[in-house]
């Protein structure tokens, strides 16, 4: 069993507020200041959101479960390149990811691949934390 930890300050209302992400547990990240319109505007000004952060980490979670799921089945990969791209909806939350990943895998198809790629996207834990929201997959060999 692993316990991570995160501490967040938020000072003022949620409009004209802001918080900073302070720190985490492993000291990897710290000091990343978080806005409402950092969350709710389609710009990043150097301000990062909720959706931005479970982007990373879906995108390293799915990496995880890919390079699992390959080696496994006898393919290890050389190299997996991903990208996770959030939506947040004012009014309506986060709705979806949107995951895209390149991979160089030596002795595996395209359709290996992509069938590899799903059950990674359907499996890994952050996929799984995240069952209501649509996660949609474009998975391509190099």
């Amino acid at each position: 069993m692993a316990n991570r930890t995160a501490s967040v300050t938020w000072q003022g209302d949620l409009m004209s507020g802001a918080g900073r992400i302070e720190s985490v547990g492993s000291g990897a990240i710290s000091n990343l200041d978080v806005t409402w319109p950092s969350r709710s505007e389609d710009k990043e000004g150097g301000k990062t959101s909720p959706e931005e952060l479970i982007g990373a980490a879906h995108a390293a979670c799915f990496c995880m479960a890919l390079a699992h799921g390959l080696a496994q089945a006898g393919t290890p990969p050389e190299q997996l390149d991903a990208k996770a791209i959030t939506t947040f909806i004012a009014g309506e939350g986060f709705t979806q990811v949107r995951l895209s990943v390149t991979g160089k895998v030596p002795g595996l198809d395209e359709a290996g691949f992509v069938a590899a790629a799903e059950n990674a996207k359907e499996n890994c834990p952050v996929s799984k934390a995240l069952a209501g929201v649509l996660i949609s997959l474009d998975a391509h060999l190099a």
